[in-house]
């Protein structure tokens, strides 16, 4: 009998545990399947008439007098969205809830409570999810590009590590300022990997959504669990060909953070959210996320709150979702071939081979047209190891035959050769881990005059 009780009590955490832990796969069609959010950018920033404050304005400013989650909720529930977002932390360095990492925070402020417990509890109360945005440029801690310590590094550990552990389950997890263009933070100075890796120790079923991804080809998942669009940037998802699960946001006002003039400024038509954004998207597998900026006593304005009531008339979430294609997943490690010493056949007069390993897919190598097998060769400095490489092509389908080889004591080896695993621009080989000083692509077949927007190579940790 005792042994059939700890038989029955084994499948019991086999079901629970697997129940606990779903695929990536499945998260991302969960994510898609919310179809409508609410981003509530609320913050220092709310209390000056600018999105990026002092960094070292007195926390003092920070007083929401009438503060009420609830409202935000309620707001949320009429617009038939399914979750809210909140910044927890912006640019400025401002900690909206209790943490023992920074006196910088509104615990150091006159309302003194954690705002982001009584949102994440109001959001459930309404029966939707909570999402938590984070800035990983921090100026009050001076954490900024090519002053970072291995103490800003724990102070982002621990920061993270408090909003994962003190406010139940976290859907996804919206991280901004990092390998942006004015950010400048790489995913080398912080490490991407190490992060991702960081949140999912503590909530496996946590996406990580990078909001600065988007300079990636919109083809694969780079930096990020969800592909992400800030209209606002001029960012926008493709309506007809995206493939890949997607987040597109845009603010109800004219600015993510509340304004002086937002209680007497038109805000954005029910019609324009709905047909131009919610509808469309969610047929592409994106989910669209509507930013509502609560005023200084925070509460939602009678102008934004009337919208949001319009939106939800007019939007009937009764549509089935379509099936995300399965994707490959996410590249969350370095780029080892990134600015290191390449070469290769003739160059097409000033595409040299340097413009394939620069981190940037809008220059490329381009093979002269005279060459019959084009190559391409990324070297380093000692034998490193490595498991993926992938292949940017300029244009989709353009490389269609290749080999790929890396060279260890002198000897070059063969990774691959054959077709190109998939029609579009970006092509991945993930395989078991090998040693090599140098990677080569020789191009086998093309459909037009070769050229390669970025080669990368990567160690991700098994």
């Amino acid at each position: 009998m005792r042994k059939i009780f700890i038989i029955i009590i084994e499948l019991i955490s086999v079901v629970y545990a697997t129940a606990q832990n779903k695929s990536l796969y499945q998260l991302q069609q969960e994510f898609v399947n919310l179809r409508f959010g609410m981003f509530i950018h609320f913050n220092m920033p709310t209390y000056f008439n600018e999105d990026w404050p002092d960094p070292d304005a007195d926390p003092m400013l920070f007083n929401p007098v009438k503060l009420d989650c609830r409202q935000w909720a309620t707001a949320a529930k009429t617009a038939k969205m399914s979750y809210g977002c909140l910044t927890t932390k912006h640019h400025s360095g401002f900690c909206i809830w209790n943490t023992q990492t920074t006196d910088y925070s509104v615990m150091s402020s006159p309302l003194k409570r954690d705002v982001v417990k009584e949102f994440v509890e109001a959001f459930r109360a309404e029966g939707l999810q909570v999402m938590l945005y984070y800035s990983i440029l921090d100026m009050h801690a001076r954490l900024r590009p090519h002053r970072i310590v291995p103490a800003h590094i724990e102070m982002i550990k621990q920061q993270l590590r408090e909003l994962l552990t003190n406010y139940g389950e976290i859907s996804a997890l919206i991280i901004d300022g990092w390998d942006a263009p004015w950010s400048r933070i790489s995913y080398d100075e912080i490490p991407f990997e190490d992060i991702y890796r960081f949140v999912k120790s503590i909530q496996p079923n946590c996406l990580v959504m990078d909001l600065n991804a988007a300079k990636y080809p919109a083809e694969a998942l780079f930096y990020t669990d969800i592909k992400s669009y800030e209209q606002g940037a001029g960012q926008h998802i493709s309506k007809e060909s995206n493939r890949l699960p997607a987040l597109s946001c845009f603010p109800l006002q004219a600015n993510w953070f509340w304004k002086e003039s937002f209680p007497t400024t038109e805000v954005k038509k029910a019609e324009q959210i709905v047909y131009d954004n919610i509808i469309p998207m969610g047929n592409v597998y994106c989910n669209f996320i509507l930013n509502v900026a609560p005023n200084r006593e925070g509460l939602i304005d009678k102008n934004a709150l009337k919208a949001l009531k319009e939106i939800g008339k007019l939007w009937k979430n009764n549509d089935q979702q379509p099936l995300l294609p399965e994707t490959e997943k996410p590249i969350i490690s370095s780029n080892m071939a990134k600015n290191q010493p390449a070469e290769s056949s003739w160059s097409s007069d000033y595409a040299i081979m340097d413009f394939a390993n620069d981190d940037n897919f809008n220059t490329c190598w381009n093979s002269n047209a005279n060459v019959k097998t084009p190559w391409y060769t990324v070297t380093f400095e000692r034998e490193k190891p490595f498991n993926m490489i992938v292949v940017t092509d300029r244009m989709d389908d353009g490389l269609q035959e290749y080999r790929l080889e890396y060279r260890v004591n002198g000897t070059w080896k063969i990774i691959y050769e054959g077709k190109a695993p998939v029609e579009h621009r970006v092509k991945i080989h993930r395989f078991k881990e090998v040693w090599g000083d140098a990677v080569r692509i020789t191009i086998l077949k093309a459909s037009t005059t070769p050229s390669i927007a970025e080669f990368g190579v990567y160690c991700e940790r098994e």
